[in-house]
């Protein structure tokens, strides 16, 4: 079985036993449930939400939370001395999927 769901403005495809990294913001070692669930599937049949399936959820353990590897933002006109240099570190968290509840 797996399910489609919508968290933090993006979609992931998950199944029992997945690790996904996503933008919650939860503690190491926390359960998390994700209710917005778009479409879920298996061997049988599709139910798809319009849009989410009502009394579904998908439930996971928050694994760390961690920062992903830099990147670098540079900002550079030419003849103007002018050059702005930033970097980010965008932070995640690695949830393992437990368990997909459908109504």
């Amino acid at each position: 079985m797996y399910a489609i769901i919508e968290t933090g403005g993006k979609q992931y495809r998950v199944a029992e036993g997945d690790i996904i990294r996503c933008d919650a913001a939860a503690d190491a070692g926390a359960e998390i449930t994700f209710d917005r669930v778009v479409l879920a599937g298996g061997s049988d049949a599709v139910k798809v939400g319009g849009p989410v399936l009502e009394g579904a959820s998908v439930t996971g353990t928050v694994l760390r939370q961690a920062k992903a590897k830099k990147i670098l933002v540079f900002r550079y006109k030419p003849k103007k001395r002018v050059r702005k240099l930033r970097g980010h570190r965008q932070p995640f968290a690695e949830v393992k999927i437990t368990k997909i509840t459908l109504p």
